[in-house]
């Protein structure tokens, strides 16, 4: 059984097609409208709707995108609707801001932007201008009426921060509380489909050796395209959110471990902690909805030549932790990747844990991601740069592209060009021309073989420019998005 709150309201489902859609749901079996699908990628936000889980003694509330969330996944959660905010004939005060300020013009993107702003308005005490404009940055306004919805996000807090919703929160506690505690597996099915969401990794473990052809899911913003997309049905799916041990993030003396289920958006903090230059990465990886759903291990998972995440982690030095019914082992971040779409997981593996060596005081982390559009957009190419300099030598060297061939893969012959030597022009010359050994790239609607070549050689000559600067400046990405002379 799946179960989860819909405002105050307990579901409880058996019989779910587990392929069915938050939108499909609210929209064909409840009549609940006012979540439009403008998309069905997860791009536009016109399906914007919240969900809450309890942290501590308090409500965690995260904006996701409805038409690309598989309900059977919200299981113990509270699923809040646009339909919700508005209580005893009174608009919540983010609805009457967007009235005050008229920020409404056809209204089709409307719901997706209140319920973003109510996300943001109850997660942050204060606005902060540059935190709305990433909070709203996954909603899109085809009438191009942005000043107007931003001047509402301010106006928004101009009342106290209690609403309907502060008040409630102790009795949406007990009743998630309640919902979690059941002992059961959540499960679902119907039509002869299945959903599974085993509460550990043994039990993970078991069930994929149970079910061989069944496909995993974590925050599915990419597995659940090719349900909205390429109209596929799963016949099995079995989720990984519910075992705890693919949700912690530890860190020893040496080595920081993310579990496979971590979202984006939780491990984000410490991981700019140790590598800064991580921050705009993440910041441009999809949108809030996504990150708020999207985890490390489904970016690795997936596999795609194009993903942000693993040059970053081939480039770190990373290793990830498989595990299956008959045990645990480790792989190379670097050997992970075996073709295209293709990995070294074997029958029955799953990712469980990815495990990055800390940064040693004398290394020098740099990220830069290409694209057409600088926010919310897939990467043309992506390249990851560590570099231990030490000396005025570069003692050791960890470099990976994206988008550069079927596979994230390492520049071997360009780090042989650049260790043991001081970080010149004339050897980052050599590196660049090392680099036309190492790939052969691939060519797509993104961009052509010969732009993805000279990208990658000007990313090179972009890391000797920022490493010359010597004052801790930055050169911006945006300077660097594809189409720009600067690329």
């Amino acid at each position: 059984m799946i179960s989860f709150l819909l405002d105050g309201t307990e579901h409880r489902l058996e019989q779910l097609d587990p392929n069915t859609t938050v939108l499909d749901y609210l929209r064909e079996n409840l009549g609940l409208t006012g979540t439009k699908e403008g998309c069905a990628s997860g791009d536009c936000g016109a399906c914007t709707v919240v969900v809450t889980y309890p942290q501590g003694d308090a409500l965690s509330y995260l904006a996701i995108n409805a038409c690309i969330t598989l309900l059977a996944t919200l299981d113990g959660c509270q699923l809040l609707t646009v339909e919700s905010l508005a209580r005893d004939g009174q608009l919540h005060r983010v609805q009457q801001a967007m009235v005050d300020c008229h920020a409404s013009q056809c209204g089709f993107c409307t719901p997706g932007f209140v319920m973003s702003m109510f996300a943001y308005r109850k997660s942050n005490r204060h606005f902060n201008a540059h935190a709305i404009e990433t909070a709203l940055g996954g909603n899109l306004c085809r009438c191009t009426g942005y000043r107007p919805i931003v001047d509402a996000a301010v106006k928004m807090y101009e009342p106290d921060a209690s609403d309907s919703f502060s008040k409630g929160t102790l009795a949406t506690l007990r009743a998630l509380e309640g919902l979690r505690a059941e002992p059961s597996t959540p499960s679902c099915a119907a039509d002869g489909r299945n959903f599974l969401a085993p509460s550990s990794a043994s039990a993970l473990a078991d069930a994929l050796a149970a079910n061989p052809g069944a496909r995993l899911i974590a925050g599915g913003t990419d597995l659940a395209l090719e349900i909205t997309q390429q109209l596929k049905q799963f016949s099995t799916l079995i989720s990984t959110a519910r075992a705890p041990e693919l949700q912690k993030v530890e860190q020893s003396a040496d080595t920081l471990s993310i579990g496979a289920a971590v979202t984006y958006e939780d491990c984000a903090e410490i991981l700019c902690t140790h590598w800064p230059d991580l921050d705009e990465l993440l910041r441009r990886l999809g949108a809030q909805q996504i990150r708020n759903r999207g985890t490390l291990g489904g970016n690795i998972g997936n596999a795609s030549p194009i993903g942000d995440f693993p040059p970053v982690l081939i480039a770190l030095d990373a290793r990830v932790e498989l595990q299956s019914k008959t045990g645990r082992r480790q792989v190379a971040m670097a050997d992970f990747f075996t073709g295209y779409r293709q990995t070294a997981l074997g029958a029955g593996e799953f990712i469980r844990t990815i495990h990055i060596p800390l940064p040693h005081s004398d290394d020098w982390f740099q990220v830069y991601k290409v694209s057409k559009r600088l926010e919310d957009d897939i990467s043309a190419v992506c390249g990851a740069f560590r570099l231990r300099y030490r000396a005025g030598t570069v003692e050791d060297v960890g470099i990976a592209y994206g988008g550069m061939a079927a596979v994230p893969q390492r520049a071997t012959q360009t780090e042989a060009a650049l260790r043991g030597r001081p970080l010149s022009q004339a050897a980052i010359t050599d590196a660049m021309n090392a680099l036309d050994r190492d790939f052969t790239p691939i060519e797509d609607f993104r961009a052509s073989a010969d732009y993805r070549q000279r990208v990658a050689r000007n990313l090179l000559q972009r890391l000797l420019l920022v490493h010359q600067q010597g004052d801790g400046r930055q050169l911006r990405v945006s300077q660097y998005r594809a189409g720009s002379p600067h690329a």
